[in-house]
């Protein structure tokens, strides 16, 4: 009996031994993992503080405090609540707009109220460009050049867009989160040209439609599993990509996330990197007009890189 009795209390301590040795080897497990996040999130840094910066610019996504639609005809604009056009922060009388039947947009100042235009003073009536022009839209300055005001133009339809320093989201700023990421959601993709001319019906959130040149496609393998994704040109010195993945309202924004991508190389090679996945301006204002994703670009895979849902204050 005493054999035995050594015998078991023997088993019991090897058992308690190996208990703690893999206790031990799943506590270093942790600690080299967590070790490996933060050596990958300072890496991030510099990325993400430029993020921060250009969001919460004075005319950043977080100023933007309205987005009016500008019907046929003339319309008086201020905060005043006698104006068609009633602006969240400026001067009471702003002045008067006038789309014609020409598709231009006459902005006639309010004679009590200093505003600049491009910079220089305004003192009269003016035809604006809008974001569709050469050169992007004329910025009218006011508020002491705290608020700025410009015309877009989505499909056949014009807008006064009005950002001002003060706006309560620059103002409480909430910061952004992340995915954990990491260098395994930086992937190679293999580009595949579509023919020249080819475009892509993309809807936006306020459920316009417009055709977008759609130069072709980009392939890539996570995790063994090959996927596609179109892309989209709007004539910037990179290709736009907007998607959709599993984690798409169940911790990422749910309309999707937008990556800026080089042009592909010579040997037709394009790098994704997921971790750099931003929320869309919608995310952070609501006078946005955000292209949503195609249905080609709905990931059946949980990108768990680049930014999390916005949450606001």
């Amino acid at each position: 009996m005493k054999g035995k009795g050594t015998t078991a209390a023997l088993l019991a301590c090897a058992l308690m031994l190996g208990a703690c040795d893999k206790g031990e080897d799943e506590a270093a497990a942790r600690a080299a993992a967590e070790a490996r996040a933060r050596a990958f999130a300072a890496s991030e840094k510099p990325w993400r503080d430029e993020r921060v910066a250009e969001l919460t610019a004075p005319e950043g996504w977080t100023s933007v405090v309205g987005l009016h639609w500008i019907e046929r005809g003339s319309h008086y604009a201020g905060t005043a609540g006698s104006n068609g056009i009633r602006m969240a922060k400026g001067p009471e009388h702003f002045g008067m707009l006038d789309l014609g039947a020409d598709g231009h947009v006459r902005f006639v100042p309010d004679k009590g109220t200093a505003f600049t235009l491009d910079g220089a003073p305004l003192t009269g009536a003016v035809v604006l460009k809008s974001d569709a022009d050469e050169g992007g839209p004329n910025k009218i300055g006011f508020d002491d050049g705290k608020g700025v005001a410009t015309i877009i133009k989505r499909g056949d339809r014009f807008a006064l867009r009005v950002k001002h320093g003060d706006a309560e989201a620059r103002a409480h700023f909430a910061g952004i989160q992340y995915w954990p990421g990491g260098p395994e959601w930086k992937v190679t993709g293999r580009f595949v040209p579509h023919p020249a001319g080819t475009t892509l019906p993309i809807v936006n959130i306020v459920n316009m439609v417009e055709q977008v040149a759609n130069p072709g496609a980009v392939e890539f393998t996570h995790a063994g599993k090959t996927h596609r994704l179109e892309l989209l040109d709007q004539g910037e010195p990179t290709l736009f990509l907007v998607f959709a993945d599993r984690t798409s309202g169940h911790g990422s924004y749910p309309a999707g996330r937008y990556l800026d991508l080089a042009r592909p190389a010579a040997n037709q090679q394009i790098t994704i990197d997921f971790n750099r996945a931003e929320n869309p301006p919608c995310a952070f204002t609501a006078f946005a007009t955000c292209p949503l994703p195609p249905v080609a670009n709905r990931l059946d895979l949980a990108v768990e890189a680049g930014e999390r849902v916005y949450a606001k204050h």
